[in-house]
């Protein structure tokens, strides 16, 4: 799903652990890898896995072949993994969904969350931007906040359905701010955005990379980015914390493996991964539409996941969001 605060993360990335290319030793992968996406194709997850699986396969002998197993929030296919021979041979590319906060929105759950995986990197992370239809007249974060303060419980901002990463996003926003604003949810941000668009709802707080070209066109306006800095894609567009608002969220994508798949096993493909995202071909694309690369490795990773948990509980149970 998402994170408020990243910086430890997001900071410069750090040395892998030392890994030797297992391929050169002969011992993985001797067959093809399966990445399970548990979400369908076109997706920012599904677009990431799709990105590196390439430079994968000529790092490391063999081909990556990303299989689409999506449903239940990607529950369904966490699982597969989940209960795949911990060998290297079936990974998981996933938001942080499947990975930690799933198991806080659904009643029940295939698999135990926090012991089914081992973290391997983070791919990247796409930050929030806060925007308003055109035909509304809030021209700042801060008029945005009035207005919602004066008209309590009536405006409105779409998601991508309940629990979905839109939405933990605004009731952080409303717990910072103080503010009572209506949750609208879709099945997708695609059609939040075209009813923003529209004018049928008065705000999103969006990924930047599923946004940015509405944005550009003119066709929503950005008020606000919910990041430390701001971003270069959008360099007129003042940072939450410019505006006076303590929020920062952003949504982060990344592999995992069985629980128990070797050490050795998780580092090479982690080295692989974060070579994959250095190259202009692939990173640059990525970061071009405004998504910030990962590839610090499996401890950093872990660390996030855990972070996620620690942040994303209190504000689904406070909230009382659920999934099913």
């Amino acid at each position: 799903m998402a994170t408020i605060t990243r910086r430890a993360a997001l900071a410069a990335v750090p040395a892998l652990l030392a890994a030797p290319s297992l391929r050169a030793q002969g011992s993985y992968p001797t067959k093809p890898v399966r990445i399970v996406v548990p979400f369908p194709p076109g997706g920012l997850v599904d677009l990431l896995a799709r990105s590196v699986s390439q430079s994968l396969a000529a790092r490391m002998g063999q081909p990556f072949v990303v299989d689409n197993r999506a449903g239940a929030g990607g529950n369904i296919g966490a699982d597969l993994v989940a209960k795949a021979a911990p060998d290297g041979y079936t990974l998981l590319a996933a938001s942080m969904g499947p990975l930690a906060v799933n198991q806080f929105i659904y009643s029940s759950m295939p698999y135990d969350t926090n012991a089914a995986f081992a973290p391997i990197t983070l791919l990247a992370t796409t930050p929030k931007v806060i925007c308003v239809a055109n035909n509304r007249p809030w021209r700042s974060l801060g008029e945005l906040v009035a207005a919602a303060k004066e008209r309590p419980g009536q405006l409105t901002a779409g998601s991508a359905g309940s629990g979905s990463s839109l939405h933990l996003a605004l009731e952080l926003f409303r717990g910072a701010t103080g503010t009572d604003i209506q949750h609208v949810p879709y099945r997708g941000a695609a059609p939040a955005v075209t009813d923003l668009v529209s004018g049928n709802i008065d705000l999103v707080i969006d990924n930047v990379p599923n946004i940015l070209s509405q944005i550009r066109g003119n066709g929503v306006r950005a008020l606000a980015v919910a990041t430390e800095s701001r971003l270069p894609q959008l360099p007129e567009v003042p940072t939450t914390a410019e505006a006076g608002v303590n929020f920062r969220f952003g949504t982060a994508f990344g592999m995992a493996a069985p629980a128990g798949t070797p050490d050795a096993i998780v580092n090479a493909v982690a080295e692989a991964v974060a070579t994959a995202l250095k190259d202009p071909a692939i990173g640059g694309r990525l970061a071009e539409q405004g998504t910030l690369l990962g590839g610090q490795g499996p401890r950093a990773f872990a660390a996030l996941i855990e972070e996620e948990k620690r942040t994303l509980e209190p504000v689904i149970k406070r909230a009382n969001i659920r999934a099913d």
